[in-house]
């Protein structure tokens, strides 16, 4: 049985992280970790398209909390301890360089996730950090001064443990032995499956400024919405997915949505759409775009209210306006299901927060079992969040550890 100080359980982001940090706050420590794969740091290495979204260009730690739809309250107080500025000047130090791109999210300026994956490893390597490969846990068992962990591929003792699984049920599933209460996992950021002949085979565009609610309920979101082959994504799309992903499991993914394309009242719209008939009233109709929306979609929109090709302003009577007022700034567009969006793999879901101590990220019922990352119930919008809370749990739970 190889004995350990610390076990990491989980080779992803949040793991090495954790390890890499213990190790240089405490070089006594015999570290291990053990990944299930063949290979860790997988989803590091997918993730922002194989440019790895390090994390996102936020450096309030009260703005930072309002992009997850669950762990806000919580990440409060450790993002005033580890957050954005802090993630960037620990690569730095490692000789990786971040870069901010327009939509603030944060790579290395190599734009390859290679860079972050071999830091890691390199790392490791040089704190003597131990990574057993294809080692699969099994149970895991508690003394009173020390933790068994029964693998795949032998059996090991450690003084601490600290779970960075992500969202894996077998390990959820082992955590209610150990009195854990596992909120019920369901999918988040995931694009929709809209089939509407106003957006049927126009994908690529995207209305750069729109507002997007859930028609029956509180959900809504707002910013850029992109046109896809099976509906829709995008921002506005995505942070929708998030924050109503319990409530849209619970409506099992078919629901309707009401899109403001121009994110202007109705009654401001139709007032300018007036206007442009006494303005441009020899002009026509679906030649004349407006809001700066995409051409193909401002032609669908207008088509879809039944103003052909051929009609000029002067042609349009108030309905015909009012009903194209609608159509921009109030459409209803039926959901008839979800997809993944790219290879974002995102779970609301996970370790009730309640039990765990947000000042080390130990578990409330264990002493000497931390926990950071996808694991406990928090997820976060797209854009280098989810890797942020895991650098920033990973952190303070290691230096608990490193000074215990």
């Amino acid at each position: 049985m190889k004995s350990y100080d610390v076990i990491i359980v989980g080779g992803g982001a949040a793991g090495f992280f954790a390890a890499i940090n213990i190790a240089e706050q405490n070089s006594k420590l015999k570290i291990a970790i053990l990944e299930r794969g063949k290979s860790g740091l997988q989803k590091v290495k997918i993730s922002g398209g194989g440019r790895c979204n390090v994390t996102h260009a936020e450096f309030l730690p009260s703005e930072l909390v309002r992009n997850y739809p669950r762990g806000e309250k919580e990440l409060l107080g450790p993002f005033h301890k580890f957050m954005t500025g802090d993630t960037i000047e620990w690569f730095e130090k490692k000789g990786i360089a971040l870069k901010i791109e327009e939509d603030g999210r944060m790579f290395p300026i190599s734009n390859s996730s290679q860079t972050i994956v071999d830091c890691f490893l390199n790392e490791s390597k040089k704190h003597h950090v131990d990574v057993h490969y294809n080692h699969a846990l099994k149970s895991l068992k508690t003394y009173d001064d020390h933790w068994e962990l029964h693998t795949s591929q032998g059996d090991f003792i450690a003084q601490k443990v600290m779970m960075t699984t992500g969202s894996n049920p077998k390990i959820w599933k082992l955590l209610e032995q150990f009195e854990h209460t596992i909120e019920q996992p369901v999918p988040s950021l995931f694009t929709f499956d809209i089939k509407d002949q106003r957006i049927a085979d126009i994908p690529g565009v995207v209305a750069l400024n729109t507002e997007v609610k859930v028609v029956d309920s509180n959900l809504w979101s707002e910013g850029p919405l992109l046109i896809t082959h099976v509906g829709m994504s995008a921002p506005a799309i995505l942070k929708l997915s998030a924050f109503g992903a319990i409530e849209l499991a619970k409506r099992d993914y078919k629901f309707q949505i009401e899109v403001n394309f121009i994110k202007k009242s109705y009654e401001d719209c139709l007032l300018f759409l007036i206007e442009m008939k006494q303005r441009s009233p020899r002009k026509a109709v679906a030649n004349s775009v407006q809001y700066g929306l995409p051409k193909r979609l401002w032609k669908r929109l207008v088509e879809a209210v039944g103003i052909d090709k051929t009609m000029n302003w002067s042609d349009c009577s108030k309905p015909f306006l009012i009903d194209l007022a609608k159509a921009l700034t109030s459409a209803i567009f039926d959901v008839t299901g979800k997809s993944t969006f790219k290879e974002e793999f995102v779970t609301a879901g996970g370790i009730n927060l309640k039990e765990v101590n947000f000042k080390t990220f130990e578990s409330k019922h264990h002493k000497n079992l931390y926990f950071a990352g996808e694991i406990l119930n928090i997820d976060a919008v797209t854009g280098g969040f989810n890797f942020q809370n895991a650098w920033t749990g990973a952190y303070i739970a290691a230096k608990a550890i490193a000074q215990s």
